[in-house]
């Protein structure tokens, strides 16, 4: 592969109840547990920063391979949800899923781009085969 762009961060402190911040200074966040899993949630959390990076590169697929289509996608969005919880091997495993909303199309049309964009963005292929990743089209 030739790597186009590389983004690089340190995360320090506690881990979940640490802070992370990129190299650039772009993202500097203080993490925390989430209430649900004990902590005090006060902070953001490894998952919120997944699912705002998934639904963010979801969108960029979705965006090319409808332009590629000449297909109307204004007003499109994706809204991701990564659930996290334990696995059958005394760690945790995430679950996404992805909602797309493309309100010009028809639901098929809407599948059909949602399913190409599976296909091309990077997050979907990173984590292909890994964990279950569901892709719903919103009734718009």
């Amino acid at each position: 592969m030739k790597t186009l762009y590389t983004a690089e961060a340190l995360a320090t402190g506690d881990g979940r109840n640490g802070h992370a911040r990129t190299t650039d200074g772009k993202v500097d966040v203080a993490l925390s547990v989430p209430s649900e899993m004990g902590g005090n949630g006060e902070g953001t959390n490894p998952e919120q920063l997944f699912a705002a990076g998934y639904a963010a590169c979801f969108h960029s697929a979705l965006r090319l391979v409808g332009k590629q289509d000449g297909a109307n996608i204004d007003d499109s969005a994706v809204g991701a949800k990564v659930g996290i919880g334990p696995n059958d091997a005394g760690g945790f495993q995430l679950a996404v899923t992805l909602e797309v909303s493309l309100p010009h199309l028809t639901r098929d049309e809407a599948q059909t781009l949602a399913d190409k964009a599976h296909q091309v963005c990077p997050y979907s292929n990173a984590t292909r085969g890994n964990i279950d990743v569901e892709v719903l089209v919103a009734e718009d």
